[in-house]
């Protein structure tokens, strides 16, 4: 399974780690995933998911169907 938010999609970022004597080498900052249940309030049930944290803060200042209706993301689906 793909490290990949499932509502944002917020995925890997490529960079670079730099030393002390500035030599860079390639680096994969992965994203802060957590799987969560969830409650969806419209659908009137629980909805296990594997999301980013920024998007779990998201969710709780809008709402869980709030938040999926500005992505465009149909619930019924998951």
């Amino acid at each position: 399974m793909s490290r990949v938010c499932e509502l944002s999609g917020t995925k890997a970022n490529n960079g670079m780690a730099v030393s002390h004597s500035h030599i860079r080498t390639k680096k994969l900052q992965q994203a802060n995933l957590q799987k969560r249940r969830i409650w969806w309030e419209q659908g009137n049930r629980w909805l296990n998911l594997r999301v980013s944290t920024r998007t779990l803060k998201t969710i709780q200042k809008k709402g869980l169907g709030a938040y999926a209706k500005s992505q465009g993301i149909d619930l019924n689906k998951l």
